[in-house]
């Protein structure tokens, strides 16, 4: 049986929705011992959020739950009871790392920061995910993924179909959480970094995430572009002044052109219409200029073209254009099938489901999907008994105490 990468590693998580479990799922998949703490009678939000299963609302057939909580073990805990507080504390010590996105204002309590927990284990990683971060004027704020992935900038740049030139209309929110999830990567990548200082000093520390900025970081080449040139990138062009997402046949193409024999490449992928030798395109510099004319006459083309043929037929001629799929050409790629991509796992609720798993492929520590996401309150006497030592009878008092 192969060891995997993080084996061995203790990881207690106390996080909702999708950016911190998505931060623990990622350490949970190279192999750590993710604990992942639920309020009792309540769960974790996300358990509340579509898709479910067939359509019908339950906390145990949330498609988002299920996919950010393979891997784990859960339990259930109200920390907010002093008997609570105290199996946390002890949850605490027998840890590497804490992952927690309490706004700061609630974890900042007299027992529950980084400074009195790291006197209880000073090998203690604590990581904490909120919208702007533990300090500055914003740190109290309250957001939603609508607030914070607009305050990184990604709202304003989200761009829009090119050839519309609809500069104007209201900013976007992109997809399903996806500023969650970038800034679930900021954390593990920062989380891993401490894990490895950890291992040589056999010291912990305190990890600040802010969301805003770890949205920020995905845009350095528009940010550069105001301070040093003076021009403000724009959800039409972000860095392009003309290409982009444009609108085919049967679908959308992504068409970045940087340079000169790509745009040559592109002349002859549309059979070198006599609108590409005027004077308004004649080089980079005019062809940006004028990049707004320029799409709809290459969007004019495309919409009465597939994606498949613009595609194999832009590639050949070095034309750096590529298609947008669904999720259902995804599914069924035959790139994805050959690599395995999609793994079927079963859940004791949801039953068998097909879900992503990782993009990785470690060749002496491979990804495996050792458990489904747990059920509510699933692994409280795997935990609370077998690794903390309380009798069952203690566990069912617990429980009716409204601890557990």
């Amino acid at each position: 049986m192969s060891v995997k990468a993080l084996e061995g590693i203790k990881v207690l998580e106390y996080c909702q929705m999708v950016a911190g479990p998505y931060c623990t799922k990622m350490l949970a998949d190279l192999g750590a011992e993710v604990i992942k703490v639920e309020m009792p009678g309540v769960g974790d939000e996300s358990r509340k959020r579509a898709p479910f299963l067939n359509d019908i609302p339950h906390p145990e057939r949330s498609g988002l739950f299920l996919y950010l909580n393979t891997n784990k073990l859960g339990i259930t805990l109200n920390i907010e009871n002093p008997t609570g507080k105290k199996i946390f504390m002890e949850l605490a010590k027998e840890s590497d790392v804490l992952v927690e996105d309490t706004p700061p204002q609630t974890i900042r309590k007299p027992w529950l920061d980084y400074q009195s927990l790291k006197t209880i284990n000073p090998r203690l990683i604590m990581t904490s995910i909120t919208p702007f971060g533990q300090t500055g004027p914003y740190s109290n704020y309250k957001a939603y993924h609508l607030n914070t992935f607009h305050s990184g900038g990604e709202g304003y740049l989200t761009p829009a179909w090119m050839g519309t030139g609809h500069l104007h209309r209201p900013p976007l929110n992109e997809g399903k959480y996806v500023g969650e999830y970038e800034s679930g990567i900021s954390a593990a990548v920062a989380t891993l970094g401490a894990l490895y200082r950890q291992k040589l000093s056999g010291l912990g520390q305190s990890i600040d995430i802010s969301k805003q900025q770890a949205l920020i970081a995905l845009n350095p080449r528009e940010l550069a572009c105001y301070p040093n040139e003076g021009w403000l990138a724009s959800r039409a062009t972000r860095t392009l002044r003309f290409g982009g997402i444009i609108r085919c046949k049967d679908g959308y193409m992504e068409l970045d052109l940087y340079e000169e024999h790509e745009w040559q490449g592109l002349v002859a992928l549309m059979g070198s219409p006599e609108w590409a030798r005027d004077e308004r395109f004649k080089d980079r510099l005019s062809r940006a200029k004028h990049g707004l004319e320029l799409n709809q006459l290459i969007g004019e083309w495309m919409k009465h073209r597939s994606k498949e043929e613009i595609y194999h037929k832009g590639q050949a001629l070095g034309c750096p254009v590529a298609p947008y799929n669904t999720t259902k050409e995804v599914l069924d790629s035959e790139q994805m099938r050959a690599r395995g991509f999609f793994v079927e796992i079963e859940h004791p609720e949801a039953g068998k489901c097909t879900y992503p798993s990782a993009p990785y492929r470690f060749s002496r520590t491979p990804w495996k999907a050792s458990r489904p996401a747990p059920l509510l309150g699933q692994h409280n006497e795997e935990v609370y008994c077998r690794r903390l030592g309380y009798s069952k009878q203690e566990l069912t008092q617990l429980r009716e105490a409204g601890v557990i």
